[in-house]
């Protein structure tokens, strides 16, 4: 594997790796964001960022149950979001991200 190969594979990983990739205007592919896609997702996180929030363990549970969902089958990551003295999947969870698998 080249450096630059091997550079390419490690800008497309890990949680920052999109937030880079739209800093930059660049996808992942080399091409060029459009500016009018960049304008509308600065616009929303924009309003994001102003938003009040509720609570870090309550982020932190969002995160855990939106990310988690895409790795860890729904059992297991019901048993460590207890273990870890989260509440357990709610239905409208379970049915929104694993509904359909």
């Amino acid at each position: 594997m080249s450096a630059e190969t091997s550079q390419a594979n490690q800008d497309t990983k890990g949680a920052d790796a999109i937030d880079e990739a739209i800093a930059r205007g660049i996808d992942f592919d080399g091409t060029s964001i459009p500016e009018a896609k960049l304008e509308l997702y600065n616009k929303v996180m924009g309003l994001e960022a102003n938003r009040q929030r509720s609570g870090v363990s309550n982020t932190m549970r969002s995160r855990i149950v939106r990310i988690g969902a895409k790795h860890i089958p729904q059992e297991e990551l019901n048993q460590m979001l207890n273990g870890a003295g989260f509440a357990e999947l709610k239905e409208k969870e379970v049915a929104f991200y694993y509904g359909g698998k």
